[in-house]
């Protein structure tokens, strides 16, 4: 009964949400210093009416950035598939933990035909395997220990005893760095390779830098390719990469945390051309394909990896079924949030098809964008390439002062970022809800705003 009268109450609650999105996208945020002030946040020893309750978790919620209306554009996600979310509720009603068939049951079922259906979409064979890690980095640190391991097999038992070199671009994501921390490999001996004009890994520098490492005594052990770079959204090349390295024990990584999802595009998948020529791939659904945060997922060539990396005997969890349906043996984690439902109900109810219109749609979004700012004289491009990132300035202003001031006033939630010396602002079209008009009201209440503050050029 409880539990009847607490769904009516999210249902309540999520009623008043979409209706405040429709009335204003972007809620007024409160300033740090006021937060525990303005809001009931704290801590109390006796019980709550049902009434207060109500108030107190509805003044939360409609104080909460709204990441999925028409005014976002801030982050690598946005938007709310509806069916994704359904998978989400009824995950969370379910509470089921993913380390073992006898508490996961079909779910078990539902992650591995997920896992099984993207390695054959980029062509791994059927001795591949995968996990659905806690988010992009964590899928990062698995490809990182799993490489760090299949170049010494000791390493599980014995630790690393010689100095392991990591490869990855200047423009790559920032885990990389945490990564090679926790793995005992170090920052010292991560290569930053530089990017070209277009911001892809120079694998010219890349060749010369693992020549003068492996004349030097190092062991280069891992390459991190990106399919979409935070800044820029460009893809690296692939082939080119793996031809450097192919004769050489180095493990090769595609971190498509942001634009992996063009594995679905028959008219983006060439961004990923020779992905099955690697030895890892991961991709978040929460991100191009619009699924509720998080959900990552990660594929290797060879599941004995991920054994090796990560399986270990606990007589008192694994008692029945065998390895194959107990996915604890091959995760990073043990108790683990039940992530895949959520994308197979938006993948059952849409179809391998309806994916590929949600990428395909976004790179659409980006070129609405890109032709809106090429046209317009008051704007200047900082990027002209297959990408869902549209990089710009408008009239010259300062674009940290630009993006905050429009965050502060509730007017959009866009980003900025830099690249070669320039900062910019940066318009991403992952929202998989948004429509042309809304990308063009997006530079309507741009400009509009420029021209009521009267914001004028300033120096960079």
């Amino acid at each position: 009964m409880q539990m009847q009268e607490d769904l009516s109450l999210f249902q309540k609650i999520a009623t008043k949400l979409l209706q405040k999105e429709k009335e204003n996208g972007v809620v007024k945020p409160i300033p740090p210093q006021e937060l525990f002030d303005q809001l009931d946040l704290k801590l109390q020893d006796e019980a709550l009416s049902e009434e207060d309750l109500e108030k107190a978790l509805t003044d939360v919620v409609l104080n909460t950035p709204r990441t999925s209306t028409n005014l976002f554009f801030n982050q690598l996600f946005g938007g709310r598939q509806s069916k994704g979310t359904l998978g989400e509720l009824i995950a969370a009603m379910l509470n089921n933990s993913m380390y073992t068939y006898k508490v996961g049951g079909p779910q078990v079922g539902i992650e591995k035909n997920i896992i099984k259906k993207v390695c054959e979409l980029i062509s791994y064979d059927e001795n591949a395997d995968g996990t659905f890690p806690p988010g992009g980095s964590m899928s990062n640190f698995m490809a990182l220990i799993m490489a760090r391991d299949a170049h010494n097999r000791e390493i599980k038992n014995e630790g690393i005893t010689s100095k392991m070199t990591v490869y990855t671009s200047e423009d790559s994501h920032y885990s990389i760095q945490k990564n090679t921390t926790f793995a005992g490999i170090g920052i010292n001996q991560i290569r930053n390779i530089k990017t070209n004009a277009n911001g892809q890994m120079d694998v010219d520098a890349l060749a010369q830098q693992i020549a003068e490492d492996e004349e030097a005594g190092y062991k280069p052990c891992f390459v991190n390719a990106t399919a979409g770079t935070t800044v820029l959204g460009v893809f690296d090349d692939i082939k080119a990469i793996h031809n450097v390295i192919k004769s050489k024990d180095i493990w090769l990584h595609v971190d498509g945390a942001y634009c992996g999802a063009a594995i679905f595009s028959d008219k983006y998948k060439h961004l990923l051309k020779g992905l099955e020529l690697t030895d890892s791939f991961s991709f978040n659904a929460h991100k191009m394909l619009g699924v509720p945060l998080s959900c990552s997922i990660i594929v290797t060539q060879d599941k004995a990896n991920l054994k090796h990396s990560f399986a270990c005997d606990a007589n008192y969890l694994y008692q029945t079924d065998g390895d194959d349906y107990n996915l604890g043996k091959t995760s990073i984690q043990c108790g683990r949030r039940n992530d895949a439902l959520k994308f197979w109900t938006l993948w059952k109810s849409i179809g391998t098809k309806g994916l590929e219109q949600l990428v395909d749609k976004q790179f659409h979004l980006a070129n609405v964008a890109l032709d809106y700012v090429k046209n317009n004289p008051d704007y200047t491009v900082y990027s002209d390439v297959d990408s869902v990132s549209v990089c710009f300035n408008y009239k010259g202003i300062n674009p940290k002062l630009l993006c905050n001031s429009l965050y502060e006033d509730a007017e959009l939630m866009v980003g900025y970022g830099s690249f070669n010396e320039h900062t910019f602002v940066r318009l991403v079209t992952v929202n998989t809800c948004n429509e042309e008009e809304d990308i063009l009201n997006f530079f309507k209440v741009l400009e509009a705003y420029v021209e009521k503050k009267q914001l004028v050029e300033v120096n960079v």
